[in-house]
């Protein structure tokens, strides 16, 4: 059964890093394309990152250049470094597989504020 758990978030000061997890489990990760998303309060979710079984990755034009997709394939982990973080990037983070019609983790929540 595919389970993803994300992890990490909390609270942070503007300016400050902070590194979401999301492990997965019921299949491996490396195989698949990986994606980051948030939701803000009231609005609605949006695309951060992606990373393909290649190792490729993009993002969106609001966190490029502050953050990081990566992977830890002997952890089937896969991971968001979120440098310069600015209050607009507070949000529940998300992660999701590309498998079928998608499978969704819980959420961490995120919150820039001084």
């Amino acid at each position: 059964q595919v389970q993803l758990v994300e992890s990490g978030g909390g609270l942070v000061q503007p300016g400050g890093s902070l590194r979401l997890s999301c492990a997965a489990s019921g299949f491996t990760s490396s195989s698949y394309a990986m994606k980051w998303y948030r939701q803000a309060s009231g609005k609605e979710r949006e695309w951060v990152a992606t990373i393909t079984p290649a190792g490729s990755t993009n993002y969106a034009d609001s966190v490029k250049g502050r953050f990081t997709m990566s992977r830890d394939n002997t952890k089937n982990t896969v991971y968001l470094q979120m440098n310069g973080l600015k209050s607009e990037d507070t949000a529940v983070y998300y992660c999701k597989v590309q498998m079928g019609l998608g499978y969704w983790g819980q959420g961490t929540q995120v919150t820039v504020s001084s």
